[in-house]
């Protein structure tokens, strides 16, 4: 390696961490040019919704978003930047431990920074460093897990899997799916050399750490009889559709943009096949596991998301080393040119950058569509930008049929979504117009039940009349919202006025539970 890159003196650290942090930086100002657009996404609603009813879980996801939300608000307030901010943030975090794992494989200068390039550009991590949701922290702490193992791995340090042991709570109570990765990174030790750090008495205190940090959220799952299996069963039944091996493939090289997969091949090729990844081959099997486990139980194509910077990395230092051979020093400007024109023409795809009207021809003529592994029929917007639409508009139709009410009528009734998202925009969007918080049997709303409602009066929110016309008494459309832009299934939305429910509401309740059914027919 007597002409190779490597061979170089290394940049000075605090050199190294600059450059990194002004590349971390740079991602966070994107994100804050662009996270006050549109409107509120569905699932930030309801996350906001559910940090108004803090608990160790929830129906559909477990519990630090909602902690997470709670916090941003209190801090920063209900706008979309401030809900956004720590999205941004974990974005940028990534950025910068990406180019500080690629510095520790051997990377230099230009490694470092066409690995921080590639993970700020790359079109699944702008999507989700621009909205309040799970994913935007998984990535993060996947990776940082990873790092730490990498550490241990080179310099003997024990100790820090008390570290990876907290990450990995707290990863768990972020999202599930961090036990597929735990899983995956002890096989993908199991299956190297690198085993020997799992001998260490200190990877038994991790486990116990992660154990007691999920403890409570497990205890929640058994008090409300384990919610989430139910729900991931309905979604098998009603939401999912197959993804072949072909479709999950090509939603992978989707994910960072088609013209970005020879970076991350040659960071899967560094792991498994070159003599300097040798000792980092765990990394590589990690990713295969999750690969293959992702396409055996087909799913969703972002699933795998959080593993690429890993990937990234050690791309970039392969192809920093193979530049530094006489015939390839073309691969430097070439790799770093295929990333940027790659990513570049993706970002109105990902972030609202676009005037809305703009987007429909834009993505005909990007022609990207997305690998979808849910029977919701998707208009000509991607679903990322068609649920931030129409909320107000909802919340405003609803606020003209409540305000219509006799009082003696107004104060009796209740507002009933047919989803979170109507009942969530409804919580944070109506207390201007005045109105009462919101009810719905979607997902964790049913848990949170009827509140103080009566059922004499309901306006009910985008719920069809032949769902509701066998049990009420009269039964009328109010107010229409035309929704361009919406999902087809809200592109029209229907305010009614139910008048004397049939059944007390507390009777009829157990029968509108909907987890992962989106319009729920009641008593089906």
């Amino acid at each position: 390696m007597g002409d190779g890159v490597n061979d170089r003196p290394r940049a000075p650290r605090t050199s190294d961490g600059v450059i990194l942090g002004a590349f971390a930086v740079a991602t966070l100002l994107l994100h804050f040019a662009c996270n006050s657009r549109y409107g509120y996404w569905i699932d930030e609603l309801y996350f906001i919704a559910c940090s108004e009813h803090l608990a160790w879980g929830y129906v559909d996801h477990p519990p630090l978003i909602a902690f997470i939300a709670r916090g941003s608000r209190a801090l920063l307030g209900n706008s979309l930047f401030a809900i956004r901010f720590l999205p941004a943030v974990a974005h940028a975090a990534l950025v910068f431990l990406a180019g500080w794992i690629t510095r520790m494989l051997g990377g230099h200068r230009f490694a470092q920074v066409l690995a921080a390039v590639a993970v700020a550009l790359a079109p699944v991590y702008l999507a989700f460093g621009n909205l309040l949701t799970m994913n935007a922290f998984e990535p993060v702490l996947w990776t940082a897990c990873t790092f730490l193992v990498m550490r241990m791995v080179e310099r003997e340090r024990p100790q820090l899997w008390l570290v990876v042991g907290v990450l990995g709570g707290i990863g768990l109570l972020n999202k599930h799916s961090m036990a597929f990765f735990g899983l995956a990174l002890i096989a993908g030790l199991l299956l190297t050399p690198e085993r020997r750090v799992l001998r260490s008495t200190w990877i038994g205190v991790a486990g116990l750490v992660a154990l007691v940090i999920v403890v409570p959220h497990v205890w929640w799952q058994i008090e409300n009889r384990w919610p989430t299996l139910e729900l991931l069963r309905n979604a098998q039944l009603y939401q999912h559709q197959s993804v072949s091996a072909a479709q999950f493939v090509w939603g992978q090289i989707q994910l960072l943009n088609p013209l970005a997969l020879p970076l991350w091949l040659a960071g899967l090729y560094f792991y498994v096949a070159e003599e300097q990844g040798r000792r980092f081959r765990f990394v590589g099997w990690t990713f295969v596991l999750l690969f293959v486990g992702g396409m055996i139980i087909e799913a969703k194509t972002y699933y795998l998301a959080p593993a690429y910077p890993m990937l990234l990395a050690a791309g970039a230092v392969a192809i920093e080393r193979w530049a530094g051979l006489r015939w390839w020093r073309w691969l430097k400007p070439a790799t770093l040119a295929l990333v940027v024109i790659g990513a570049v023409p993706t970002l109105p795809y990902v972030l609202p950058i676009l005037p809305i009207e703009m987007v429909p021809g834009y993505l005909e003529w990007l022609g990207m569509r997305e690998v979808r592994p849910e029977r919701r029929a998707v208009g000509d917007v991607p679903q990322l930008f068609a649920d931030m639409f129409g909320w107000d508009e909802t919340v405003a139709a609803v606020a003209k049929a409540y305000g219509n009410l006799p009082p003696e009528e107004r104060a009796r009734a209740a507002i009933w979504g047919v989803g979170y998202g109507e009942a969530a925009a409804v919580d944070l969007l109506g207390p201007p117009y005045g109105l009462p918080p919101a009810i719905s049997g979607h997902q964790n709303y049913f848990l949170w039940g009827p509140r103080d409602a009566s059922g004499e009066v309901l306006v009910a929110v985008r719920i069809p009349q032949k769902w509701l016309q066998p049990w009420c008494t009269q039964l009328d459309e109010v107010e229409v919202v035309e929704c361009r832009y919406c999902m087809p299934d809200r592109q029209r939305i229907a305010v009614s006025i139910c008048r004397g429910l049939k059944v007390p509401l507390t009777e009829l309740w157990p029968k509108v539970k909907c987890w992962t059914c989106d319009r729920p027919e009641i008593g089906r």
